[in-house]
């Protein structure tokens, strides 16, 4: 078997890293909406939500936040709506 170079050795694991791994629904769910959110570095954060909470309430209000202009930070934005929501309850 061929060794690999540094570069290509490199090249291999960041390719390798933007292929998804997701097994079940909710990582499926977790993992769009930090895409929608443009948040990616805390989608553990959200395949959490999404196990523990309504999938498609989750998604209908990450889009909605998407859409919203003038939010610097979406993710905070809608981790501020879910606590509000969850307090409520």
């Amino acid at each position: 078997m061929e060794r690999l170079r540094d570069s290509d050795y490199f090249a291999e694991l960041t390719k390798r890293s933007k292929k998804t791994r997701a097994y079940a629904k909710h990582q499926v769910v977790g993992l769009e909406i930090a895409d929608i959110l443009g948040d990616r570095l805390h989608k553990s954060l959200y395949i959490k939500l999404a196990k523990e909470q309504d999938a498609s309430a989750l998604l209908r209000i990450a889009k909605s936040v998407a859409e919203k202009k003038g939010i610097s930070n979406q993710g905070a934005y809608f981790m501020r709506i879910i606590a509000n929501l969850n307090a409520k309850k």
